[in-house]
């Protein structure tokens, strides 16, 4: 409860007792009446409250009684008295606005808001998944934090501590070591190189796919009814995809297979060398499966003609949980968006020709991925200067 000092409380009583009396009216100062004409004329907007104290101000300047001037701006004689006796004792400031109200007592202490935060940021008991406002509530009266607290409460607590239970997020960069820098800056430097036909930049990711088909018939889209199909499927198997594509030139070779084995990758990566004959080396963006290797060509080709083949290119690795410096995940995301969407693919047979058709549509439109982030971008975000070199010293 506020405490308020007894002078004060004094003060008010006289200031009561003076307001009974009658009210001897006022006249404004030369500087007054200047200030109260900027106000109001001075372009700024102003409350309802606000201007209609300026007015009777103004009237009772011109002399006005206190019942002509409550009718005359709809209020009543004894907030006009209150206004003219606080610019009699306190000015013109204390006439056009109010005290500062108490502010009402805070419902939880520091204390009992500590204990509240360290509770939600605990586990949340046992039967639910995560905390809510209801739940906090119930677990604070429960478990002795507070005697008796509501929702809004609690939802204001979260707001000022910027407690968010009901989101979680993934990690993006567990750990940033020597290692993953140096990975991240080469794939960066060679997604921000700029376009060399005897050089191409191509990146190779997989995605596998869950063959599926329809139990019952779906119902076609129809004006004012959309399409309507039934929850329940049946499994067909699995395939994968193999997400191809030179970010700088908008040529997909993207194409689905059977699985994703050493020999499939293999095959996959034949089939993009054929495709730049006239290139010096192909710059190959992956990640760190155990089949991107080159051993995956050997034991496909043979020794020779696979070590070939994987002399055609020039591999960059990406670092461990760093599969967003791939643009090939951007290819996946596409193709998965864009090809197949909602709809159920059966079969192999099925998932290749609409694999098919749409790599010829996105190379028909030149389906660039635009990619930004670059050195001096991850040296912003992650907050370091350089990368440290070590030279030997034989």
């Amino acid at each position: 409860m506020q405490r308020v000092a007894v002078s004060d409380q004094t003060e008010d009583v006289e200031r009561r007792q003076r307001r009974r009396k009658q009210f001897p009216g006022l006249r404004l100062t030369v500087a007054d009446r200047q200030a109260l004409r900027a106000a109001r004329g001075g372009g700024r907007r102003l409350s309802e409250r606000r201007w209609r104290r300026i007015r009777i101000l103004e009237l009772l300047d011109h002399g006005w009684q206190l019942s002509q001037i409550a009718r005359a701006m709809g209020t009543y004689p004894r907030e006009v008295r209150r206004v003219g006796w606080r610019y009699l004792e306190r000015g013109l400031s204390a006439a056009r606005s109010d005290d500062p109200r108490p502010k009402p007592p805070k419902l939880l202490d520091t204390t009992q808001q500590a204990a509240i935060v360290a509770m939600v940021c605990g586990p949340p008991p046992p039967g639910h998944a995560r905390w809510t406002v209801v739940l906090t509530a119930q677990e604070a009266q429960q478990r002795g934090v507070v005697r008796k607290v509501g929702r809004e409460t609690i939802r204001r607590l979260f707001a000022s501590h910027a407690l968010k239970p009901w989101r979680e997020k993934m990690w993006c960069v567990p750990k940033l070591d020597q290692e993953y820098l140096q990975r991240m800056e080469e794939v960066l430097e060679v997604l921000n190189q700029p376009w060399d036909e005897h050089a191409p930049v191509v990146a190779l990711d997989e995605r596998p796919v869950q063959l599926v088909d329809a139990v019952r018939p779906a119902t076609a889209m129809a004006p004012g009814r959309p399409a309507r199909r039934d929850y329940e499927y049946a499994r067909c198997g699995t395939a994968n995809v193999f997400c191809v594509v030179e970010p700088k030139t908008g040529r997909h070779q993207t194409h689905a297979t059977k699985n994703r084995t050493a020999a499939q990758f293999a095959r996959a990566l034949k089939r993009v060398a054929l495709s730049y004959p006239a290139a010096t080396t192909i710059h190959l963006v992956l990640d760190n499966l155990n089949t991107h290797r080159e051993k995956s060509l050997t034991a496909t080709f043979g020794a020779q003609t696979g070590h070939q083949l994987w002399r055609r290119f020039t591999v960059h690795y990406t670092p461990k949980h760093g599969s967003w410096l791939n643009p090939a995940e951007l290819e996946a995301s596409l193709w998965s968006r864009q090809c197949l969407g909602r709809q159920r693919v059966a079969t192999l047979t099925e998932l290749r020709r609409r694999t098919s058709a749409w790599n010829r549509w996105a190379n028909r439109t030149k389906l660039k991925i635009d990619w930004r982030f670059s050195t001096a971008d991850a040296r912003r975000v992650f907050h370091y200067q350089r990368i440290a070199t070590y030279e030997s010293k034989h």
